[in-house]
């Protein structure tokens, strides 16, 4: 597996002029598991979101997609931080969602500080589409939605868990989390019968009576 790396060097300016603070944001579509706040949170904690003080209260919300079609991603980040967003799948457990993306550092006055991040390139299942929304330029107005289409794999799913993760670049390390915010959606994915399954992917299991 071949691996790009995203670097911060041209964002420590601009951090060191304006001061690191926690990035936020929210997930829009599709609807998230917990119910956010203005802000997105809570949204520390992986895999799925939650602090140490507040798991997050549930939504229920279950978005039903067709296998193999596009699924709309929308993102609003409500606190600018520099870096850039990943997706994955777990068809079972949301313990199938990969690892945070791992994360090279330096040394600072607060401990150690992100300097780049690896982004899989091509992604490889359980991760959808790594290295979405790459921004390092803070806005001076309203800031617009991120937006874009993630295909979904062709699979039967009753409750997948959708991940979608922000890696914050020049950035202290959080506890929970470390450089990354969570959150996940419920998808229930219907295969389409006029296309071939995708392999690579957990199969899902019966549930016991």
């Amino acid at each position: 597996m071949r691996h790009r790396t995203v670097f911060a060097a041209m964002v420590a300016v601009v951090v060191a002029a304006s001061g690191a603070v926690d990035a936020h944001f929210k997930l829009i579509e599709p609807a998230s598991w917990l119910i956010e706040n203005e802000r997105g949170d809570p949204q520390k904690a992986g895999p799925c979101g939650g602090s140490n003080t507040d798991w997050g209260k549930p939504s229920h919300a279950v978005t039903k997609v067709t296998g193999g079609k596009m699924l709309h991603l929308k993102v609003q980040e409500t606190i600018y931080h520099p870096g850039h967003y990943r997706v994955a799948l777990a068809v079972n457990s949301p313990t199938e969602l990969p690892l945070d993306p791992v994360t090279a550092t330096r040394d600072s006055e607060r401990g150690p500080w992100s300097v780049s991040a690896e982004i899989q390139n091509p992604a490889q299942p359980p991760v959808i589409a790594d290295g979405l929304f790459v921004h390092a330029t803070r806005p001076t107005g309203p800031v617009a939605p991120f937006e874009t289409d993630v295909r979904i794999p062709n699979i039967a799913c009753r409750t997948c868990t959708l991940q979608v993760v922000q890696w914050m670049a020049e950035h202290a390390f959080n506890n929970p989390g470390g450089y990354t915010y969570h959150h996940c959606a419920v998808l229930q994915i219907t295969p389409d019968a006029n296309q071939p399954r995708d392999t690579g992917w957990p199969a899902e299991l019966t549930p016991s009576n």
